[in-house]
């Protein structure tokens, strides 16, 4: 039996529980919150909400990937569809609303939710390659068909749509882009949310089962196809809110938001971020969209940065962004993270040079064959230079070498340091 006293701090116990887990997001409601006043302009927050729509749809694949081992490689078209709904929901109501602009992005959920109950009672039924090829099937196949029946995906010029024609919410017409990013960022908080609560239900636990060995999970009594098909559906609710908040914030969707290249894109975000991780597909939105908006407006080969920081990312740091983050728990734990201040101080000058001198090689290379005639000179850095001449590039291919080198040459301190680190002989009592 237990004595009086360890009652009361058993319960007490029992009621922190809730709150250390509900920090977390209370701390990221009220980053949400101050947000805006910190950057107020309007492209900063078209940014922000496109971050946070790629979070969303984000965290919708890593259900698939990271949480289900199911790869896929059409999951844009859940998306794309429960945004395309939702613009039509927003057209039909416009003569006479009797709904608000935040319940749209329930429609276009339910809509991913009802395309996805469809399809994957199909596709779900073997993992691996073949789930692969039956959702690289699907996607190509919905891409046609928003070519063929134009009277739902509009044809080239796509659906468009005025988000102010439906009733006001306590006084808010939602044309100021500060109204919208408040309705995006309760939506994120919402889907996160809802997904994070899935994850720990028991069916989502035994998602992470099937993933592992399908076979003991089938030993033990449950349906891998069902529970793949279950994470199936909820991962395209999911994904059709983001394609509602899509056509929330840009008021038009077109074929490129259900094609390929989109579900591609995604599969890019989800790995960079880290896959199986909660917050990997958070921290892989964020860098890919700060790329895709901040990158693009100094270089017109952003996407080759992106491609090779992806390559660089699968090929060094499997676990993604947030495993290279995590990595560096244990040592923090071991009270020994300070053996890795010194190693890492020394490889900091070196990476930066090595990175912005590769990055030149490439910039004076693209303006050298793009340049139109009697463009050659270029600007790099605040440097202005003949990007045609021969020395800039000799100057910057010496520099990434030597850089090279000198990461080489300090690569073993720093797996010393490390294996210093982590060693759990000399943890602190």
């Amino acid at each position: 039996m237990s004595t009086p006293s360890s009652t009361p701090l058993k319960a007490g116990t029992q009621r922190l529980i809730p709150l250390n887990h509900a920090l977390p997001w209370i701390i990221a409601a009220v980053f949400l919150l101050i947000l805006p006043y910190i950057f107020d302009s309007r492209s900063a927050l078209t940014i922000m909400n496109q971050m946070a729509i790629t979070i969303v749809f984000a965290l919708s694949y890593n259900m698939l990937l990271g949480q289900g081992g199911m790869l896929s490689f059409g999951h844009a078209v859940y998306m794309g569809l429960g945004g395309f709904f939702s613009m039509h929901v927003l057209n039909w109501m416009s003569d006479d609303p009797w709904i608000s602009l935040p319940f749209l992005p329930i429609f276009g959920g339910l809509f991913g939710l009802m395309f996805a109950i469809m399809i994957g009672a199909f596709s779900t039924r073997r993992a691996g390659t073949v789930f692969a090829m039956i959702s690289l099937g699907v996607g190509e196949l919905v891409a046609a068909m928003s070519v063929i029946i134009v009277i739902f995906f509009g044809g080239e010029e796509g659906v468009s749509g005025d988000r102010t024609e439906l009733l006001d919410f306590f006084g808010m017409s939602f044309g100021p882009q500060r109204q919208v990013y408040y309705l995006t960022a309760v939506w994120l908080l919402i889907a996160a949310l809802g997904m994070y609560l899935y994850s720990r239900t028991p069916i989502g636990r035994i998602a992470n089962a099937v993933r592992d060995n399908e076979e003991r999970a089938e030993f033990l009594g449950y349906s891998q196809r069902h529970v793949r098909w279950i994470s199936f559906c909820a991962s395209g609710f999911f994904a059709g809110i983001a394609g509602a908040l899509f056509a929330i914030n840009f008021e038009i969707l077109t074929e490129e938001n259900l094609n390929l290249a989109t579900s591609g894109s995604i599969l890019l975000v989800t790995f960079l971020g880290g896959v199986g991780f909660f917050v990997g597909p958070i921290i892989g939105a964020i860098v890919f969209t700060l790329l895709q908006t901040v990158l693009s407006l100094y270089t017109e080969i952003w996407a080759l940065y992106l491609g090779i920081l992806f390559v660089s990312t699968v090929m060094f740091f499997p676990f993604g962004l947030t495993g290279l983050l995590a990595i560096h728990i244990q040592p923090w734990k071991l009270g020994k993270i300070s053996h890795l201040v010194v190693p890492y101080a020394k490889m900091f000058i070196p990476a930066v040079v090595g990175v912005l001198s590769a990055a030149a090689v490439l910039e004076i290379l693209f303006h050298a064959r793009h340049a139109g005639l009697g463009e050659e000179e270029m600007n790099l850095y605040g440097i202005t230079f003949d990007s045609h001449a021969a020395m800039p590039l000799i100057i910057a291919i010496v520099l990434a070498v030597a850089s090279f080198f000198a990461l080489v040459k300090l690569a073993p301190g720093l797996k010393a340091a490390w294996d210093e680190a982590t060693h759990m002989g000399g943890a602190k009592q």
